[in-house]
């Protein structure tokens, strides 16, 4: 996360412990793929930018590198530290980096570049990398092919009011002066749920967690009569989306 384009972005503090519970990790492909890319091993160091409560800083770690873990909401920062012990986590936003000009060899952002102000975030990411360092932005995308992906989108489209998602955002880093060409990869993600734990995933989406409680209370009610004609676990498709550029 950061501080933060849209107010519903804080409403990630309300929903911490839920979000480090129903939110899917990366696909191991994924992670392999970005290691590469950022030489992520022993001896380098990694900055895992608006880190939430972990879900890639617990990967970035099993690559041997060093891991700064930066998050600005409190809830979520703790609930990173409780699962990722072994990461270096600090207070602190991607328009303010707490860290040296040259300090990381890449950084990861994970689920939260969409959230940035471009303007000052960018020349941060540039500000703390050393030379020629890369930058990997990753998104778990719910996979729109998928019809009852579809089906949730339908329910959850009136709690958007035009609000701008993950989409195309890894175009400002493509546009910047600061950093050269974007290679892209996708993969692909499949996540069990149970019913219960299919509402409670898109109760964990930012802009449901801000909305009144009598229309989160309605939209479950609706998912749970949606997913009844399922029997026990539930396939919860994505499309990660990963995008490496590095510094000019």
């Amino acid at each position: 996360m950061s501080e933060l384009q849209h107010p519903e972005s804080q409403a990630f503090e309300l929903v911490a412990d839920l979000y480090e519970r129903v939110r899917p990790e990366y696909p191991s492909e994924a992670i392999v793929w970005l290691a590469d890319q950022l030489d992520l091993r022993a001896g380098r160091t990694v900055l895992d930018l608006g880190a939430g409560t972990g879900k890639l800083t617990r990967a970035l770690v099993r690559t041997g590198a060093s891991v700064i873990a930066v998050e600005p909401g409190d809830a979520m920062r703790a609930e990173l530290e409780r699962a990722v012990p072994e990461a270096e986590a600090l207070r602190g936003s991607a328009e303010r980096i707490p860290l040296a000009d040259g300090s990381v060899d890449a950084i990861a952002i994970g689920q939260a570049f969409h959230w940035f102000r471009y303007d000052e975030a960018i020349p941060e990411l540039y500000r703390v990398l050393r030379t020629r360092g890369h930058v990997g932005l990753l998104w778990n995308v719910r996979d729109q092919d998928d019809a009852l992906q579809r089906e949730i989108s339908d329910l959850i489209a009136p709690f958007l009011a035009g609000r701008a998602g993950a989409s195309d955002s890894h175009r400002y880093l493509k546009e910047s002066e600061l950093f050269g060409p974007v290679e892209e990869r996708r993969f692909r993600l499949v996540q069990e749920l149970d019913a219960n734990g299919l509402v409670d995933r898109i109760a964990s989406i930012s802009f449901i967690a801000a909305a009144p409680a009598e229309r989160r209370d309605a939209l479950k009610q609706q998912i749970r009569k949606l997913v009844a004609p399922y029997s026990g676990r539930i396939d919860f498709p994505y499309v990660t989306d990963v995008y490496v550029s590095r510094a000019v």
